[in-house]
Order: structure tokens, then C-alpha cells, then sequence
């Protein structure tokens, strides 16, 4: 049986810790990580649900993309849904890991995979670090063939499972160029639009973010979540390859915080 520790190791070694931005706080969160694992829940968010969760498989690790403890807490007395799930993790010994901006900033991170499920082609980093090109923030690449902007639509609706999506007025050519950014990605569309993107795919995009760049690129704005619950997938991936045997679940409890009525 692997030890928690070897379990972190496998997803450090694609996305390092010293690649999440200065502000993050990823990596282990609660927890003994010498301890052996006897199996991981994945999901996008901890909750006390996906807590309670792995307390009922006998699962002693919970490997998540947005960290449950992103501030310092100043109490844990239970009165926040952060500081019960905190509360139950340590009661119920389970260990809580996040890989959140080292995920993003990964070769292989969120960004590429999104790109890779639109059907992207060639891709690159969209603002790369200055130490490394492969590693950085968000992904640019071609679709061949060029779809119509519904078509593009279309397909970012289905693979990310969103039944809607936020749009700038849509171009009246085809689109071959597009940029991508999991999570909230509006700081690099300026990025996109001289990376030659007739389009970018990313989330939480503002109002006067449509109304300043709206004419200048097609910008398709899709739920956090949507845009981000590829991460469940890259973690399966990253663990069973190494661990073939290993007690790995998705969250059957996780659900989407946003509703769409």
C-alpha cells in the first residue's frame, strides 16, 4: 500500500509545487503524509460532503484542485463550511491535498487538457515563464478545419457538460485560432488577442472585460467549474498510471455550486 506521501509525489512530479503562483496555496493541507493511504476521493472542491464522503469508503486522502485552506484561519470553530470540512478531515484523520495554480501551470495542466478537448491543435503555452516556455498560464493552438463560432460554441458546450455559456457578439468568419484558460482567465486576454486568437475560452470574464475586447476577439465564457472539472481527470490519470491498484474515486457527492434555471 502507498503512503500518502507517495501518492503527492506522483502528482508533484507533473505539477511541482514551485510552479503555483505566489499568492496560492497549494500542496498538502491537513493531514499525516507519511501515513499509508488507503485510497483518495477527487474532486474540484472540498466540502464536508466530500469529507463525510471518504470517511465512508475508508479513504484517508482527498485530493483536490481549489485548496480548502487558501487564507489563514484564525479559528476553527465550525462556523464556515471551510472550517467543518477542516473539522472533520482531522476528526476522521483524512488528509486534505491540493494542486491548484502548479495544476494550472503545468505542461500537461488544465489549460492544455481543455485545449485538448476542443480539439486544439498544436498547442502552446499562452503566457509562458521566463525560465521554462512549456510551463506558464493558459494554452493557444488551431482547429483544422476552422469551425463557425456556433460550431465552436457547440463544442465547448459539450465538452465542458455547460448548458449555457456567457458570448461577445460572434465573428462573422470562421474561427482556426483559439486560446484557453481553466478557471478565471480574463487577464490574459490581451495575451490571446496578440497571440493572434480569433477566439478564448475561459471563465469569470466582467462585463466591461466583453466591452473593452468584445470586437476584438469572440470571448466564450463558461462556468468556473465547467472550465475546471477536467482536473478530476488529469488527477485519475496522474495516480492510477502509477498506482494501476490503487482505491482512486471520483466525488459522487461534488456538484456544481452554480445552478442554471
Amino acid at each position: 500500500m502507498p503512503t500518502i506521501n507517495d501518492i503527492l509525489r506522483t502528482i508533484e512530479a507533473v505539477a511541482p509545487l514551485s510552479l503555483q503562483e505566489s499568492y496560492d496555496n497549494a500542496g498538502l493541507q491537513i493531514g499525516d503524509a507519511s501515513a499509508e493511504c488507503t485510497g483518495a476521493i477527487i474532486c474540484v472542491d472540498v466540502t464536508p460532503e466530500t469529507v463525510s464522503e471518504a470517511a465512508a469508503r475508508g479513504c484517508n486522502l482527498i485530493i483536490s484542485h481549489h485548496p480548502l485552506i487558501f487564507k489563514g484561519l484564525k479559528n476553527i470553530t465550525g462556523a464556515t463550511l471551510q472550517q467543518r470540512a477542516a473539522i472533520l478531515a482531522i476528526k476522521h484523520d483524512i488528509a486534505i491535498y491540493a494542486a491548484h495554480t502548479n495544476l494550472d501551470n503545468a505542461p500537461t495542466g488544465v489549460s492544455h487538457t481543455l485545449a485538448a478537448s476542443l480539439g486544439i491543435e498544436k498547442v502552446s503555452t499562452l503566457e509562458p515563464k521566463a525560465y521554462d516556455p512549456t510551463t506558464g498560464s493558459g494554452a493557444i493552438g488551431d482547429l483544422n478545419p476552422p469551425v463557425s463560432p456556433v460550431e465552436l460554441v457547440d463544442r465547448v458546450k459539450a465538452a465542458c457538460s455547460s448548458p449555457v455559456v456567457r458570448c461577445s457578439t460572434p465573428p462573422h468568419h470562421a474561427i482556426s485560432r483559439v486560446a484557453v484558460c481553466g478557471g478565471s482567465g480574463s487577464f490574459l486576454i490581451n495575451e490571446a488577442i496578440k497571440g493572434g486568437a480569433q477566439a478564448f475560452v475561459t471563465s469569470d470574464v466582467k462585463y466591461h472585460d466583453f466591452v473593452d475586447h468584445g470586437n476584438d476577439i469572440f470571448i466564450i465564457d463558461i462556468g468556473h467549474y465547467e472550465s475546471e472539472k477536467c482536473t478530476k481527470q488529469i488527477f485519475y490519470h496522474i495516480v492510477s498510471e502509477k498506482f494501476p491498484n490503487f482505491a482512486l474515486y471520483y466525488s459522487e457527492l461534488e456538484k456544481n455550486p452554480i445552478n442554471y434555471l
